[in-house]
């Protein structure tokens, strides 16, 4: 799954196909954050067991976390020519965000909606999914487990 990347008009070498993995609002408070939702395990803790399987995949992982919708679409708007696809996990900002909808269907590059828990499972609000017709798949209620079921699922698409 080698590609080439051009950055910033050099050519980089070929290596690990790139994946973008943005985490939205107060994901930074995993571990201590509604345990019983979210899970005790802490996001730099799903963003190592994320690199790990990356490298076991043929991949490399870029992982963010911002609390502001302007930077998630900023990071979206940008990967296009960096990155081979997408892990979005836009908290909140699934249920509300056209601006991230419509960052994630200029790219054009495969991304995977990633939830912690199962938004189709809690409050109604929350089942308004505006990133799902854009995104290949979604993944979620499987908590820090989810990131790693989507990472292997558009290793998939990447193949």
């Amino acid at each position: 799954m080698s590609h080439r990347v051009a950055r910033r008009g050099h050519n980089v070498e070929p290596g690990p196909a790139a994946v973008l993995v943005v985490s939205g609002p107060n994901l930074q408070l995993l571990g201590t954050r509604e345990p019983a939702i979210y899970g005790a395990e802490t996001l730099a803790g799903i963003h190592a067991r994320l690199a790990a399987r990356a490298r076991e995949l043929g991949l490399s992982i870029d992982a963010r976390q911002t609390n502001h919708e302007g930077t998630i679409v900023d990071w979206i708007g940008e990967a296009r020519g960096r990155f081979a696809g997408i892990l979005v996990n836009a908290g909140a900002y699934s249920h509300s965000s056209i601006a991230i909808r419509d960052a994630i269907l200029a790219v054009a590059l495969p991304a995977i909606e990633v939830h912690l828990s199962n938004p189709d499972a809690r409050e109604p609000f929350r089942r308004k999914a505006i990133l799902a017709p854009v995104c290949r798949g979604r993944v979620m209620g499987f908590g820090g487990d989810s990131y790693v079921l989507a990472l292997e699922g558009l290793a998939r698409i990447l193949r």
